[in-house]
């Protein structure tokens, strides 16, 4: 349980207490850990962590205790139990969590953003929009009252098994829908749209994602974003604030890093699950990129209980 007199003493409204109170049951132990609905997890942290790596796939997170800052490019994201934060394309950044102890652990709702019920949703509320300008993948906002009372009724249902199955999926469809509505729902529905240049860069982010182990050019995925080059990069960077081959460098050392901590896998096996033709050049770009070995990172994200 959240500590209900820590809560109180720093102000929490008693539904901003309700709220930490459902997740730290829902989250007993430490990391991501699913729930009764598909897609809806829950997060605790019970130490502050430092600025690290990570890679976030395409989600809507609602804080109710505690602080994360999100460092992408040179903008700076802090979500806590006054704002959200959305995540439009899988995109690597880095985070820290800021306020977290095992008294008062980070507490925070995910909601993952299944692309085909989005774009059924747009469809319900109005026909697909164009000449969406550029917007990056991911955007932090103040929190609406009525975002945050449907966060309340999905987290109340998740209690029952009968209320997941009967109403779990309808609450995360209004949870999308309140996003939609919101200041930041513009990358949401440049996501949904047919058209767009964002909607061409996320057809490439999916082909990174399905084929990163295999050889892959800024021109091939140019082409199937059904761009130039020149636009292909330009658009790339202003979506992910990264260039093309930044990225496919940062999915393939975070999907090495997985399989070292979650499935066992030596350096040099995922090295090569991942793409790269030398181990010695896999550990060199490791490191830079995370700061620690391959085996010393492992054992950290094994003793975090991190799923990314």
């Amino acid at each position: 349980m959240a500590n209900a007199a820590s809560l109180e003493a720093r102000g929490y409204e008693p539904e901003d207490r309700r709220m930490a109170e459902m997740i730290a049951d829902l989250a007993p132990q430490e990391g991501v850990s699913e729930t009764r609905v598909p897609g809806v997890f829950v997060m605790r942290a019970s130490h502050s962590q430092p600025r690290r790596p990570v890679v976030y796939t395409p989600s809507v997170v609602i804080v109710a205790q505690g602080r994360k800052i999100g460092y992408v490019g040179n903008a700076v994201h802090i979500y806590d139990r006054d704002h959200y934060l959305v995540l439009s394309v899988p995109i690597p950044f880095e985070c820290e969590i800021a306020l977290a102890t095992p008294r008062d652990p980070f507490l925070a709702l995910k909601v993952a953003v299944d692309t085909v019920g989005l774009s059924e949703l747009m469809m319900d509320m109005h026909p697909t929009e164009q000449g969406i300008p550029p917007v990056s993948a991911v955007c932090s906002s103040r929190l609406p009252h009525e975002l945050h009372d449907a966060a309340l009724r999905l987290l109340t249902c998740l209690g029952s098994r009968q209320d997941s199955h009967i109403l779990g999926r309808q609450l995360v469809r209004e949870i999308l829908y309140r996003v939609l509505q919101s200041d930041q729902g513009i990358s949401l529905r440049a996501l949904a749209g047919v058209g767009g240049n964002f909607g061409h860069i996320a057809r490439a982010l999916q082909r990174i994602h399905a084929d990163y182990a295999s050889p892959l050019d800024v021109e091939g995925l140019a082409g199937t974003a059904g761009m130039s080059v020149s636009a292909f990069f330009q658009h790339f960077k202003t979506v992910t604030s990264s260039t093309p081959i930044q990225y496919i460098k940062s999915i393939r050392l975070h999907k090495a890093r997985l399989l070292m901590a979650k499935a066992g896998h030596s350096a040099k096996a995922a090295s090569a699950a991942v793409g790269y033709a030398s181990t010695s050049q896999f550990s060199r770009e490791f490191k830079r990129f995370f700061g620690a070995s391959p085996s010393e990172e492992a054992a950290k994200l094994r003793h975090l209980q991190l799923a990314e």
